[in-house]
């Protein structure tokens, strides 16, 4: 076995290596998470690894970094053995990787990131010659991240950006992508998957990218390896395949998205009004610059917009989690702080974006979090004492009704893979008796073909019961798919709107970009 050696600078190559996967397997306890699988990354090739939620994708990828030491198999580099005990490892390799969820320090600049992501063991920073080279390489980049924000400023999309722009920053030849342009709109990930293809055909870059999108695979990608229950199941090149094939291999069947079937609403009314709103970033600049809003009853409305233009400030007033600076929010013809108690009096509830940061207590279990709207209210509570049994007996029906995929309802919520936490918050937020409004942000962030679909019902259906509906969302596709109604945010204005039915696609594009 080769060892990397104890400097951090990658091995130099005119060409990405070939890499090699062989026989990998990996045990967690009586959990096999991967059963001897084996794969091959061509150099200059892009490589689409996919598979359902639990298929082994990220597990696999992880011991390909070096955060996971697997119970068998061994990665090849150039057909030499190597040893991948750490990232750093992987990086001497020329190996880099974009996660699923964020690594970025949220305190520190985007240029300490980027520099911060350094292996160098550089004690004293030239900040001028640092920023100067920083700006030079932000300028080359397909898209923009202001260098001295804080990340803890930035939204979703930009943060996912970012992570990217790290890798690009380092000179990885190997990158390895874990579902990367989720919060990206289809414009912005066709910019960033189309400048990777760019290298790639270059013979620049080698790219193993893992993604639920088949748009992407079908526009970008040369091979595919896919998984299914930790096991191998298909690969192939994409020219040779379609959709229903890679499908197929993927879940042993071949399965269609259940079509949305939408109910006529004879008699709507309006149950949220934003009247004249505005509200800051968390840097004081104005974010949300005066948009008018009305949703009725038995309609969703769906607001597309790049990620950064305001929408993430503008859905954090509506749920009470950010003030706004002037302006009024009604729900039901009644003004509405999104108070608990007034999200109670008016049966409002919500589907946040990063649900585990923002729904969630990770340590409380999943019958936990499944009470924290109806704990302390009966059958569940009794004056100040909770009753155990109703909460767990509630989660156990909850947990069958929504599919939610947990060893038990005392599972910590937080251990959960990420559609199932998503099932866990849609189970809360839309078992109530009667809903009135249901705000639901990036839903469907990172999950798979079957949790999407699942999310995707139940928004349809809540609206066909006559629940107004705001759906914030990144993924243009979804929003085209389940909204009545379309509006574009851009740079803190509502640019754009239309019924779905006449929608212009053109138009809605360049109003996302600005134009």
């Amino acid at each position: 076995m080769t060892t990397a050696p104890a400097t951090a600078e990658p091995i130099k190559c005119d060409r990405p290596p070939e890499l090699k996967v062989v026989g990998m397997s990996k045990h967690f306890g009586s959990l096999v998470a991967l059963d001897n699988v084996s794969m091959t990354l061509k150099p200059g090739t892009f490589h689409a690894l996919l598979g359902e939620n639990g298929a082994g994708k990220s597990t696999l990828v992880k011991c390909i970094m070096g955060f996971y030491t697997p119970t068998a198999g061994e990665v090849l580099i150039d057909d030499q053995p190597a040893k991948i005990v750490n990232p750093r490892d992987a990086h001497h390799y020329g190996i880099g990787m974009v996660y699923q969820h964020f690594t970025s320090v949220p305190a520190m600049t985007v240029a300490e990131n980027l520099v911060l992501s350094r292996y160098d063991r550089t004690n004293l920073i030239n900040w001028k010659r640092e920023m100067e080279a920083l700006e030079a390489f932000m300028q080359s980049s397909p898209f923009q991240v202001p260098l001295d924000l804080p990340i803890a400023q930035l939204a979703a999309g930009q943060k996912q950006k970012l992570e990217i722009l790290k890798q690009l920053y380092l000179h990885s030849r190997i990158l390895i992508l874990d579902e990367p342009t989720s919060v990206l709109t289809p414009g912005e990930a066709d910019e960033v998957l189309g400048l990777l293809r760019e290298q790639v055909t270059a013979g620049q870059l080698s790219v193993l990218l893992i993604s639920h999108k088949f748009r992407e695979v079908m526009a970008f990608v040369d091979e595919v390896t896919i998984l299914r229950k930790g096991k191998f199941a298909g690969h192939g090149l994409v020219k040779d395949l379609t959709v229903a094939d890679m499908s197929e291999m993927m879940m042993g069947e071949k399965k269609e998205p259940t079509p949305v079937h939408k109910i006529i609403q004879e008699q709507t009314k309006p149950v949220l009004e934003v009247r004249n709103l505005h509200a800051n970033k968390d840097n004081g600049v104005e974010a949300v610059k005066g948009v008018n809003l009305t949703v009725h009853s038995g309609e969703i409305v769906g607001i597309a917009g790049i990620s950064g233009n305001g929408q993430r400030e503008f859905v954090e007033v509506l749920a009470g989690q950010r003030e706004a600076t002037s302006g009024e929010v009604l729900v039901n013809g009644e003004p509405y702080g999104a108070t608990r108690a007034e999200m109670y009096k008016h049966k409002v509830f919500a589907l946040p974006e990063e649900p585990l940061r923002n729904a969630c207590v990770p340590h409380m279990s999943v019958a936990e979090n499944m009470a924290l709207r109806t704990f302390d209210r009966p059958p569940q509570a009794k004056g100040f004492i909770l009753v155990w049994r109703a909460i767990r007996d509630m989660a156990s029906g909850l947990i069958k009704q929504f599919a939610v995929k947990t060893p038990s309802p005392e599972t910590p919520v937080g251990n959960l893979s990420g559609g199932n936490v998503q099932r866990t918050v849609l189970a809360r937020e839309l078992s109530a008796d009667h809903i009135e409004l249901l705000i639901a942000a990036n839903p469907c962030f990172g999950l798979d073909f079957n949790a999407v679909d699942f999310i995707h019902t139940q928004i349809v259906n809540a609206r066909n019961r006559g629940v107004a509906v705001l759906l914030v969302s990144e993924d243009l596709d979804e929003l085209l798919k389940l909204s009545d109604r379309i509006i574009v945010i851009s740079d803190g204005q509502f640019v754009y709107e239309s019924a779905i039915a006449n929608a212009d696609f053109a138009a809605i594009g360049r109003s996302m970009a600005g134009h």
